[in-house]
């Protein structure tokens, strides 16, 4: 295992200090894994920014060259919207950007993260590694979203502070129509598959409904626990062909990386056994109910290992608690852009539905955008923010969560009283009514921006409204339902 297929960048992660020491202990582990499960093809990607992961396949010889020395990509894959259209004009100065390095199509290199290598269940002799992405002079390129998660986490630890995430991630199966893929079926996007029901739904949790998921769902579940993956329960939600999974509690990178490792996973073990799995938050057939992310949060104490959410008396939370939750009401505008990022997300706020409409927040109330759980004396207090999309990309999705607590904390933020009429609390902020409106927030919030910088954040503004502007500018259903015959 020793050829090189550096094309010139021989010991780059070594030469620029890109891995810790724990991760270079690591490279000699996942080699020997390698070796002695005779894998043949290794995967790598990288997160992009909307949470696809994008990557190549080398055989395994090559595989410790690429750990020391990286592999490169095309800058263009920072530069696509949600159809795979490159929207920044790549051919000019600074492509767009205003940095030279993203002119003209050129390179930047994936360097494998050790500690996240997977072997695939489902793909013969086949192993996984999310990679971590820099410029090929050893800077970081700034639109990666996992390393702002990591500088997020990093940020916090400073403060003292530890997150827990536990995640309840709703998504679609359904039963692929034998069809063949035309010609004309391409684009960007291609044409949807067209699908069955796996079942009826509307049975919420009933045992029948479980077991009419089972052929596929069994298998999903064998699969996520051979990789690794924390996978805790697996249930039959209340529309048709819908479920919902839940993990065992996890830190924030490591939660990201989990999430989608098994989103790709489940894609893939599904479509090769003639299944459609979609995070799609709303699909636009009949009768299918909204899909949501629920994200549950605790902070802790990192000297103590406490629970800094735990009350002291018969309250919800505790002081720096409350402050948490009102920075996430404060900033939850802005945030949505990173929690809810696709158009089809802000068709799920509605009231009376389980999914929020406006920023309060409650004791156990699942119509509130965010729910308290435990109380005095209770270890596993924490809070749930139920604004979340599925399709939402978790290193961005966690981001927001971070800057927004810590805005919270930092400056006192208060979160008023908890709601019992979580969808009948006038006064209250909604929630934005589209993309377009959550677009604008961001735009405005000095939080974010703060945090974040100026760049990154017009970089995921220009991004998003170019899909914006590809939906508004084609034919959609609703206006040949209402203008077709009237007109």
């Amino acid at each position: 295992m020793a050829n090189d297929v550096s094309h010139g960048r021989v010991r780059f992660a070594e030469k620029f200090d890109l891995l810790t020491d724990l991760q270079k202990e690591k490279i000699a582990e996942v080699v020997g894994i390698v070796e002695e499960e005779k894998l043949e093809v290794i995967r790598l990607s990288f997160s992009d920014q909307h949470g696809i992961l994008r990557g190549k396949s080398i055989v395994a010889s090559d595989l410790l060259s690429v750990m020391t020395s990286g592999i490169t990509m095309t800058t263009t894959l920072l530069a696509k919207d949600t159809s795979h259209k490159t929207v920044y004009p790549i051919w000019t100065d600074g492509g767009g950007f205003g940095l030279e390095a993203m002119t003209g199509a050129g390179d930047f290199v994936m360097v494998p993260d050790p500690e996240t290598f997977k072997v695939l269940p489902w793909a013969e002799k086949t192993g996984w590694l999310l990679c971590d992405i820099y410029f090929p002079n050893g800077e970081p390129v700034p639109f990666s979203t996992r390393a702002l998660l990591q500088q997020a986490v990093k940020s916090m630890s400073g403060l003292g502070y530890k997150l827990k995430l536990g995640l309840e991630l709703e998504f679609h199966l359904f039963q692929l129509r034998p069809e063949p893929i035309r010609p004309e079926d391409a684009g960007q996007p291609g044409l949807p598959p067209s699908v069955d029901l796996v079942s009826h739904g509307f049975q919420y949790l009933t045992e029948i409904r479980g077991d009419q998921h089972e052929t596929i769902m069994s298998l999903i579940r064998k699969m996520i626990l051979e990789m690794g993956l924390p996978l805790r329960s697996t249930e039959v939600e209340f529309g048709p062909s819908q479920v919902e999974v839940t993990f065992h509690p996890m830190e924030p990178v490591e939660a990201a990386d989990a999430v989608v490792q098994f989103k790709n996973a489940v894609k893939q073990i599904c479509r090769r056994q003639g299944y459609h799995a979609t995070f799609m938050c709303r699909p636009n057939l009949p009768n299918l109910f909204s899909s949501g992310w629920h994200l549950h949060q605790s902070l802790w104490d990192i000297k103590t290992g406490k629970n800094l959410f735990v009350p002291e008396n018969d309250t919800e939370l505790s002081p720096l608690g409350l402050n948490y939750v009102g920075g996430l009401l404060e900033n939850a505008k802005a945030a949505s852009v990173f929690t809810t990022p696709t158009i089809n997300g802000y068709k799920r706020y509605k009231p009376f539905t389980l999914a929020p409409d406006r920023t309060v927040w409650s004791r156990d109330n699942r119509g509130a955008m965010i729910r308290s759980i435990g109380g005095f004396d209770d270890p596993g207090t924490r809070i749930e923010n139920r604004v979340g999309d599925p399709a939402a990309n978790p290193y961005l999705y966690f981001v927001s969560q971070i800057i927004s607590g810590l805005d919270g904390i930092e400056n006192a933020i208060d979160p008023g009283l908890p709601s019992s009429t979580p969808y009948q609390e006038e006064g209250k902020p909604t929630l934005p009514a589209s993309l377009v409106d959550a677009l604008a927030a961001l735009r405005k919030s000095t939080t974010f921006r703060e945090a974040l910088g100026n760049d990154f954040i017009n970089y995921i503004v220009a991004i998003k409204e170019a899909e914006i502007a590809r939906f508004l500018s084609e034919p959609n259903d609703w206006e040949h339902k209402e203008y077709f015959d009237l007109f």
